[in-house]
């Protein structure tokens, strides 16, 4: 006779969900990155995130000032814009902004969602904004994940998409952000209609399926227990369940550079180790760096897969100000394998700002 293992209705469509997870993203693509909130002692906020691409993203960092004139890059009908907060942000191909915080500590942070799709853009639309300069869009104009979400909600802009540099697709995003009060939202465009989640409970975020979706399949794995089993491979599913379990498992540490560290091992849990490959899904990539944001001191940490140290940007140190500010990058050099250690604020150069990517000309 053979012994079967009862397993309750939820429990059963929750595993059903999970499958279904593991079919559409094996079936798709997905690119691969995490981002974790740690919500500690005396009001300890940190955010993680890890990078995933399959090739090298030629990132840098900048520190961008107060007073910035942005614009949307949308052609004729593109949103404009100054800055009113000054940031330090990690670019992507030297066209976008792809992670950041700013002085206030928000910070913003750019994944991967296969599954997005974008609101038609004509000149009738709304003023456009180029994704690439979304997050950066968040970042100049507000200090509170409320008071952006507030903004968003009125939907100021038509968020328009294009290829990739050098890649035969169309960038789909999503983006989180975080604040000093360890508050979350997470932004989606599916169906062509922007979705937000706004909970100080939605504290990671991964890639495929829709958040929606994620937070179902991350009910089954809290239902089992983390401590009981976990699930261990690099889909997205899989990591979001992991970074939730460790980042709320976390203590609450009593002193915020050991809560850094925790956070580090947390995200270094959920990363991809460098040079893995998966086969038959050749778009789960490897982690390239990490970021971690001390929202409380106002701090900026970077780690790259390739180099043996982990550094950092203190922005209390630096000059936002509109009248004596200055744009500056730090170069990382290709794979970002250029060594920095410690505080690195004074190693940044005046340079020049990247100008956005935005929509090709027809």
């Amino acid at each position: 006779m053979t012994n079967l293992i009862r397993i309750p209705g939820r429990l059963r469509l929750l595993l059903a969900l999970v499958l279904a997870a593991v079919g559409l993203v094996a079936g798709g693509l997905a690119d691969a990155c995490t981002r974790a909130v740690y919500l500690g002692k005396d009001n300890e906020v940190i955010t993680a995130r890890s990078m995933d691409w399959k090739e090298d993203i030629q990132s840098d960092l900048w520190i961008f000032p107060r007073g910035m004139q942005r614009n949307g890059e949308a052609g004729a009908n593109s949103l404009k814009w100054t800055s009113k907060y000054g940031s330090v942000i990690a670019s992507a191909y030297g066209v976008s902004t792809t992670d950041g915080v700013n002085e206030a500590g928000l910070a913003a942070n750019l994944l991967w969602l296969v599954e997005s799709q974008y609101p038609a853009f004509d000149a009738s639309s709304k003023p456009g904004l180029t994704i690439a300069a979304w997050a950066q869009y968040l970042l100049d104009n507000f200090a509170t994940v409320q008071e952006a979400v507030d903004a968003l909600q009125g939907e100021p802009f038509t968020l328009v998409t294009d290829k990739v540099p050098g890649q035969d697709r169309a960038a789909t995003l999503h983006l989180s952000i975080s604040d000093a009060s360890g508050d979350s939202a997470i932004i989606e465009y599916i169906g062509g209609r922007q979705v937000i989640h706004h909970s100080r409970q939605y504290q990671v975020m991964t890639n495929s399926p829709i958040f929606e979706q994620q937070l179902a399949l991350n009910s089954y794995w809290q239902q089992i227990g983390g401590t009981v089993m976990l699930p261990g491979t690099n889909r997205a599913s899989d990591r979001f369940a992991r970074a939730s379990f460790y980042v709320n498992a976390l203590p609450k540490f009593d002193d915020p550079d050991i809560a850094i560290a925790a956070m580090f091992s947390v995200i270094r849990n959920a990363s991809v180790p460098f040079g893995i490959l998966t086969p038959d899904e050749p778009n789960i990539s490897s982690t390239r760096w990490r970021t971690v944001v001390d929202h409380r001191r106002k701090l900026y940490f970077f780690e790259s897969a390739l180099t043996p140290n982990t550094f950092w940007v203190d922005l209390k140190k630096l000059d936002f100000s509109a009248e004596t500010g200055q744009v500056k990058t730090l170069t990382l050099g290709p794979d970002a394998r250029n060594i920095f250690a410690g505080e690195t604020s004074a190693k940044f150069k005046v340079a020049k700002p990247f100008r956005f990517l935005g929509l090709s000309p027809s």
